[in-house]
């Protein structure tokens, strides 16, 4: 008996596609996590609004730690491509106030 070593797994292949798992346009929650600082909340709005710009601040949900010492933030954009969503993220993830993005 002999075996194909040819895989069927796209996993393994020469040429990975990247599999979009979203359907644009969509709704899509950021969540996003910070110190508690005054500006906080405003100072992200302002920013997801630079690659949202439908997105309504006060549409925001923030939850403080148990500790309240950090400050939850819940923004839910009108998506519009996986583009937008990757540009969004880096921005988050770079911001000083900003502990995680997800």
């Amino acid at each position: 008996m002999t075996t194909d070593n040819k895989s069927t797994d796209t996993k393994n292949s020469d040429t990975p596609e990247r599999l979009n798992l979203l359907e644009f346009p969509c709704e899509f929650p950021l969540k996003i996590m910070g110190k508690r600082v005054d500006d906080f909340a405003q100072t992200i709005g302002t920013l997801v609004q630079q690659f949202a710009p439908d997105f309504d601040i006060g549409t925001m949900e923030m939850r403080p730690s148990s500790s309240g010492k950090y400050l939850g933030l819940t923004c839910t954009i009108n998506a519009t491509s996986q583009a937008q969503l990757d540009d969004l993220y880096r921005a988050l993830t770079s911001h000083p106030l900003v502990s995680v993005a997800l």
